[in-house]
């Protein structure tokens, strides 16, 4: 499924159930091996992106704790476009907050979720380098 996804992406198609979807390119934090995964983004100002990390049921996904195991090797992929080196910033307190709201407000899908979840989903703004 998800090279279908990434396949999409790269021709230009950047939804998938109805969110826009970017590739966002990490480097794995125990193997060190490049990992592309489509993950659904929401805009956040001219050079920046939030991403939350849902899914991956009680447990942070993969992506996630790659992303923060090895910050300095982040990249995203927007459709059709070259690919962007990120910095990840977690937010928490009033800014996640804030940001929750919007992406929640953006797709109702994802508040379903979390409501789902014994966890707090992390939202995290990527930030072009």
């Amino acid at each position: 499924m998800n090279a279908r996804v990434i396949r999409k992406i790269r021709s230009g198609r950047g939804t998938f159930m109805g969110m826009e979807v970017l590739i966002l390119h990490t480097v794995g934090r125990l193997s060190g091996q490049r990992r592309e995964t489509p993950v659904a983004w929401f805009p956040d100002g001219e050079d920046s992106w939030l991403v939350v990390a849902s899914g991956g049921a009680n447990r942070h996904p993969d992506w996630h704790l790659n992303l923060l195991g090895r910050p300095e090797r982040a990249a995203i992929e927007l459709p059709g476009r070259e690919v962007v080196p990120v910095t990840p910033h977690m937010l928490d307190g009033t800014e996640r907050e804030r940001a929750w709201r919007r992406v929640a407000a953006a797709q109702p899908r994802i508040e379903s979720y979390q409501r789902k979840s014994a966890r707090v989903y992390p939202v995290l703004r990527l930030t072009r380098r």
